[in-house]
């Protein structure tokens, strides 16, 4: 119930609106011009406005005008952007998480109220980025990647304590809702997997595999509300082929479109099947297309 229901309202009020209607019904009825001159001789509009409809109305407008903050670890990566802007589209506030704002803000051409940018880095410890992503936000979606360069640690610097300190700054400020952006074949090795090329690629740079499969193992103890998409190899073009979401440790092979990555991403905050899973997703032109009501539901929590 709404808090400017009628049903809470005191009879004595409900009681003035009724003689409010009833004068101003009989008004009309009998002489239309007369009403015309009491509202605009006499009264402003504003002071005859019945105020149980205008309290009320204004409430709805409150209610109406609150939006779900997201925070996106990221944001100016090739994917953290794509789910920036389907999160904006989808009517959530987002607050985009980055190490250099001004420069964050020249790579979304169009201004939007509802995007804030804020400083974060998730080298640097859980105490930063729970100031960053504040207690004003719903969600926390992690996009993160190392960058590749000579320091073998990086991988472990950003997927795995990166991904680390996201958590437990959400702890921090009470959020309960985290969505991570990992790979298929991290869990390579016990699918049988050490000799698959992009297994021995991917991991050839500091164990990116590894650290990003430990990231993973750190989420589903720590309690919270948590949906792990492992995407497979990721392109830039537009999506060519349907979704296809098989379970983990399924897929060990196949690509999908970064813009399919963002949109099952923010569709993970629409569909409470998608809670508590670890979701494998690839393209596959000959694939059916299915909604995402049947994408999540088809793979089991464990």
């Amino acid at each position: 119930m709404l808090k400017g229901d009628v049903a809470e309202r005191p009879l004595q009020e409900l009681s003035q609106f009724h003689t409010q209607f009833m004068w101003l019904t009989a008004m009309a009825a009998s002489s239309p011009l007369l009403l015309l001159r009491t509202f605009t001789a006499t009264k402003p509009y504003s002071t005859i406005i019945l105020p149980l409809c205008k309290s009320t109305r204004m409430e709805i407008s409150e209610i109406k005008a609150e939006k779900k903050k997201v925070f996106v670890s990221g944001a100016t990566g090739k994917t953290g952007k794509r789910i920036v802007e389907q999160l904006l589209a989808k009517g959530f506030a987002v607050k985009a998480g980055v190490r250099d704002a001004e420069k964050a803000k020249t790579l979304f051409s169009n201004p939007n109220q509802d995007l804030q940018f804020v400083k974060a880095d998730v080298t640097e410890g859980s105490e930063k980025l729970a100031n960053a992503i504040g207690d004003d936000s719903d969600a926390v979606i992690c996009a993160t990647g190392f960058q590749y360069s000579w320091d073998l640690l990086a991988p472990w610097k950003v997927d795995y304590y990166g991904t680390v300190n996201l958590v437990e700054a959400c702890r921090k400020v009470g959020v309960n809702r985290f969505i991570l952006v990992s790979s298929i074949l991290v869990n390579g090795a016990a699918m049988g997997q050490l000799l698959n090329p992009a297994y021995v690629f991917l991991n050839a740079f500091g164990l990116v595999l590894v650290a990003k499969l430990q990231a993973e193992q750190y989420i589903r103890k720590s309690g919270i509300n948590y949906t792990i998409i492992r995407p497979g190899g990721l392109k830039n073009d537009p999506p060519n082929g349907n979704i296809v979401m098989e379970p983990e440790d399924k897929l060990s092979e196949g690509s999908i479109s970064r813009d399919q990555v963002a949109e099952v991403a923010v569709e993970s905050l629409l569909h409470p099947q998608s809670s508590y899973k670890v979701v494998e997703i690839v393209a596959r032109t000959e694939a059916p297309k299915k909604s995402f009501v049947e994408l999540f539901g088809s793979i089991k929590e464990r």
